[in-house]
């Protein structure tokens, strides 16, 4: 998703309590909070999924760290617009997944969730390759639209295949399936049709309680897919996009009536876990930050991004490098190392969070985000790396651009 973003101020303030960096303006909803993952925060109008990180307990490899990255961001800077307004998927390695209940009898599938992308699809069928068992053994589970009782297929005549694609689609007739085909930057692709079915997922009660709740969404039914999609190691069942096209499930769930258009996450990247919800969060106390009117293109090379998907923060030069040197000098007597040619790592035995500034983000209505030492610094090696990115260094086409990851 793109967000617009002004540079008020680099670095305004050298206190011990917060080093603060560009004002942001974001102008739909957001819900930025920090919270206690094992805490429900949504109302009774909402819905919440909990989350599963998929490196949790592991010191990650820079270069999958990195190389999951480049990647993604590949379909972020694609020139070519994708007819469905919207891209999903993992990869390479998906970091956080969820389990949702699909059909009437509902069946288990493990979706790859994704802010950064619209629909939601999962592996059909008729697909012949793709694996039975996917990330750590899980048992994946192909849909199939005839085994529910709520089941249907979407036709290339029905308004949201007429929406998705435009207008009509070439030489449809009645009774033909809406297709799709999801092409991404690395040249991997998933291919299939929109279904329609119910969708579960929890809900908080009055006495913030979670009970089922469910609700009709059309999804993609994927037939066919390469690359990574498909490799059995990282595999899951789908992506569930929480973009804000009208393809997107939360978009579709709040056309319903069924929740608010607004989603926070709380996300845990060192020891696994968390929550997505969907919905109004009344606790705790929270704010809320709008994202920009929506794009013709989700091609960017300014603004700011905010991606579940991709694991760092990616900053412009100009605002990399004195907020590094500020958050150096805490320790003038560091002895830096370089690795991978662009991670700033160091040795350092006293708890980080002692030795070294919180950073605030601020947002647009006032809301602020304060990221503490153990969030933007991770062990690697023996060593403690800077999570935070120059995206200078990626490519000219990313050096102005400002991204920030679901783990650092």
């Amino acid at each position: 998703m793109r967000f617009t973003m002004m540079i008020t101020a680099i670095i305004t303030s050298s206190s011990r309590a917060a080093v603060t960096i560009a004002q942001f303006l974001l102008s739909l909803l957001l819900l930025i909070s920090i919270c206690n993952t094992t805490t429900t925060f949504v109302s009774a109008t909402g819905g919440v999924f909990s989350v599963n990180y998929k490196f949790a307990g592991m010191e990650r490899s820079l270069s999958v760290l990195k190389a999951h990255d480049n990647l993604r961001n590949l379909r972020m800077l694609a020139g070519v617009d994708i007819p469905l307004g919207g891209t999903g998927r993992p990869d390479a390695v998906g970091l956080y997944y969820a389990k949702i209940g699909i059909g009437t009898p509902p069946k288990d599938y493990y979706v790859q969730v994704d802010t950064g992308s619209d629909i939601m699809w999962v592996n059909c069928i008729q697909c012949g390759e793709c694996p039975k068992r996917g990330y750590h053994g899980l048992e994946l589970t192909l849909y199939d639209p005839m085994d529910s009782l709520t089941g249907k297929l979407i036709s290339c005549d029905q308004e949201f295949c007429l929406e998705i694609n435009g207008g009509q689609v070439s030489g449809c007739t009645a009774n033909v399936s809406c297709l799709y085909t999801e092409v991404y930057g690395d040249g991997s692709f998933s291919i299939g049709y929109f279904v329609k079915d119910v969708v579960q997922y929890d809900r908080v009660s009055g006495d913030l309680q979670t009970k089922s709740a469910n609700g009709s969404v059309i999804f993609g039914c994927g037939a066919r897919q390469s690359g990574d999609l498909g490799s059995s190691e990282d595999a899951l069942d789908g992506i569930l996009g929480f973009g804000k096209s009208n393809s997107s499930m939360i978009s579709q769930l709040a056309s319903s009536g069924k929740v608010k258009k607004m989603f926070a996450h709380c996300l845990d990247g060192v020891n696994g876990g968390g929550i997505f919800a969907i919905g109004h969060v009344v606790q705790p106390k929270v704010n809320t930050t709008p994202l920009v009117p929506n794009q013709p293109h989700y091609n960017t090379r300014k603004g700011t991004i905010i991606d579940s998907g991709t694991t760092l923060a990616y900053l412009p030069e100009v605002i990399y490098d004195p907020l590094v040197t500020k958050i150096l000098s805490w320790q003038p007597d560091l002895k830096l190392h370089t690795l991978h040619e662009q991670y700033t790592c160091f040795q350092y035995s006293g708890s980080v969070d002692d030795g070294f500034p919180n950073v605030t983000l601020h947002f647009e209505n006032s809301l602020s985000l304060k990221v503490y030492p153990r969030e933007y610094l991770f062990p690697f090696e023996g060593l403690w790396c800077i999570g935070w990115q120059n995206s200078g260094m990626q490519s000219r086409d990313r050096k102005d651009m400002t991204l920030l990851g679901g783990v650092h």
